[in-house]
């Protein structure tokens, strides 16, 4: 896993021989924590949250969710339920009540 490329097509090739997203999701964590740099992210969301809802998402299917299992990030001025939203900026963070629509979809 820790040579493994998150591109698209490497991830779905991981993923179609049998990789856990849990696992996917655990070296994101330990790359990023190996990065030892606290200005790459703002926030990020809590560890054992990510790894349960990696865990729940089903079956691989590229053709219907070519998403699954990918990492993303989202910009810290785009709203998601569980992270403050601050552009940047501490004196305009606020805590939004649900994920913004891209958000959402990505999630689902």
């Amino acid at each position: 896993m820790h040579d493994l490329s998150f591109d698209i097509a490497a991830l779905h090739a991981a993923y179609r021989d049998g990789a856990d997203p849990v696992d996917v999701m655990a070296e994101v964590f330990r790359r990023i924590g190996a990065a030892d740099d606290p200005g790459i992210f703002i926030h990020l969301r809590e560890r054992d949250a990510v790894l349960a809802e990696a865990g729940r998402l089903g079956a691989f299917d590229p053709e219907t969710r070519p998403l699954w299992g990918l990492p993303f990030a989202i910009k810290d001025n785009i709203d998601l339920a569980e992270a403050p939203t601050t552009a940047g900026c501490p004196a305009f963070a606020y805590q939004p009540g649900c994920d913004a629509f891209v958000v959402a979809t990505l999630r689902r």
